[in-house]
């Protein structure tokens, strides 16, 4: 109905698994002041993708701290935005990526910085020394995915209570829920619903 395709099923507990297809890499010149902005960090990119009109730069995360003072004193990027974690449990050796946004209030500009670090070694250098906006947005990237900002002044759990298990935004965390009792039915937790196997 109203150009469903597939199985249909909209609920997103079915545990179907849509392919994931990341943007290529661009090739120089990439046009206009993304090229400056490339040029002061080159030797510590990895890849530049630009989709739909908007640049990432893909750095390793030992390249982290000296890319942000470049981006923040050369090319005048003086605030970030904040840090948004995402699991892809299928990218094996990458499974955990933080992504800055950053702006430019002098020039008007706008870029992402992208990172990544396995599952089995969490660690990420903290930008809060050079974006102290970041205090509150590495917490909650930690809260909820896991990451370890190493450097961080205070990296609690900033949404869920301290003894939580568990980082609930990841991939592999359990839906959970309680049964809710309605008058003449029950409706159980998402993950126990139906079986699709």
């Amino acid at each position: 109905m109203f150009g469903a395709t597939g199985s249909g099923d909209t609920s997103g507990y079915a545990g179907l698994v849509a392919p994931i297809i990341y943007p290529a890499a661009a090739e120089r010149p990439f046009g206009g002041w993304y090229d400056v902005v490339a040029d002061s960090i080159h030797g510590l990119i990895e890849r530049v993708v630009i989709d739909r009109g908007e640049i990432t730069f893909h750095i390793a995360r030992q390249n982290l701290v000296a890319a942000a003072n470049i981006l923040r004193d050369e090319q005048r990027f003086e605030f970030c935005a904040g840090v948004h974690g995402v699991h892809y449990p299928d990218d094996a050796g990458r499974e955990l990526h933080a992504v800055y946004s950053l702006l430019s209030m002098t020039h008007n500009r706008r870029i992402r910085v992208e990172t990544t670090t396995p599952d089995a070694d969490r660690h990420l250098p903290s930008l809060v020394a050079i974006y102290p906006t970041l205090d509150w947005h590495e917490r909650e990237a930690w809260d909820f995915f896991g990451m370890i900002f190493d450097g961080h002044p205070a990296l609690t759990r900033i949404e869920m209570p301290d003894d939580w298990p568990g980082h609930p935004q990841r991939k592999d965390y359990p839906l959970g829920g309680i049964p809710v009792e309605y008058k003449g039915g029950t409706i159980p937790p998402p993950d126990q619903r139906r079986s699709y196997s």
